[in-house]
Formats: C-alpha cells, structure tokens, sequence
C-alpha cells in the first residue's frame, strides 16, 4: 500500500500561556496543503521490518524515526507480520508542517484498516497523540482549530481554494521546542 502523507500549515499562532509542564498552551488553526511525502508499505519475508528513505535527507538511525516507533507500538500491541517500509521525503523537517507527524499519522490509520485492527478512531486519535501533539490532526486532515499544546480540535470552516500559497522555510528552522515564543512539542514530532 502506498499513501501520500500531505503537510499542514499554521493559520496564526497565539500563546495563550506556558504550562507547568513546559509547554505552551496555543490556538491556530491547522490547514491541510498539498506538499506531500510518500510512504509506502508491503510484506516481507525478511524477518524484521525495515524503514527505507529517500529524497530529503534525514539524520539519525532510521529505528527512531516516527513511523518506525509507530510500527513499533502497533506491532508490539497487535503481534503483527513484518513489513518493508519506505518513505519518500519532500515535506522540510523543522519548520512546522508537521511532515514527521503526518507521515506517523498515515502509517497507522493506513495499518490498521491494511491489516484489520480493532482500533476505533477515538482510539486511533489518543494512540497518534502519544507520537506528537499535531499527530491525531492527521488523521482527519481538514482545517481545525487547535488549542491546548496542539491536540484539541474544534471544527472550523475554512477553505482557501481559489488562493496561492507560497511556503518558505528558513535556513535555520525553528526554534529548538520550548524555546521564546515557540510552543513545546514532543520530540521527533516534525
């Protein structure tokens, strides 16, 4: 199975106030564009599963890359075959699309109806937001309005077809999570 994990862009971004815990609670509006990555899934009769990339380079061992530690939670939850996992990147790392979670997001809605799991979407949502606070977002990927660090969703109507959007990422990325002005997110989330 191969999938087209799409980024999400921040309609505004207001703290609302820092947390004892070190996050920011925040209110935006998460809108779905349509720069993606692939993420392609199959059956394997190599023994373990295995996480392939290509296109943007990705620093670190491939084992704690997002999707992997997705698999990891399903499999070990659920006892399931081992798969051959690639994943094509051309969403930027560090600067807020949100392409890691999305990318997380995909593989297990995507695995779970693949394989079939008793997972319901209530299930699914708490599950994707213990990988990253924008995870669950992914899983319904139409524009809402988030608030606490993230994971609280609000329907919100809004359509910007019929516009352009240009996204630019920085040179340096974005702050390090947690850093001014900047709300907190788990890491490995981007």
């Amino acid at each position: 199975m191969i999938r087209f994990p799409n980024a999400k862009i921040n309609l505004g971004l207001r703290i609302v106030s820092r947390r004892p815990d070190g996050y920011h609670n925040i209110e935006t509006v998460f809108y779905p564009i349509q720069l993606q990555d692939a993420l392609e899934v199959v059956s394997t009769t190599e023994g373990d599963t295995r996480l392939t990339l290509s296109g943007i380079v990705i620093d670190g061992d491939s084992r704690d890359n997002l999707v992997m530690k997705a698999w990891r939670r399903l499999s070990e939850r659920f006892s399931l075959p081992p798969v051959s996992i690639h994943l094509h990147k051309a969403i930027p790392f560090g600067a807020g699309l949100g392409g890691g979670s999305a990318d997380a997001a995909s593989l297990r809605a995507r695995v779970r109806d693949y394989f079939p799991l008793p997972l319901s979407d209530e299930e699914l949502d708490r599950e994707a937001a213990s990988l990253g606070a924008d995870c669950p977002f992914f899983l319904h990927n139409k524009p809402l309005l988030a608030r606490g660090i993230g994971d609280e969703f609000e329907p919100v109507s809004l359509s910007l077809k019929g516009y352009r959007l240009g996204v630019v990422k920085a040179s340096g990325g974005l702050p390090p999570a947690g850093g001014p002005g900047m709300p907190a997110a788990p890491r490995g989330c981007g």
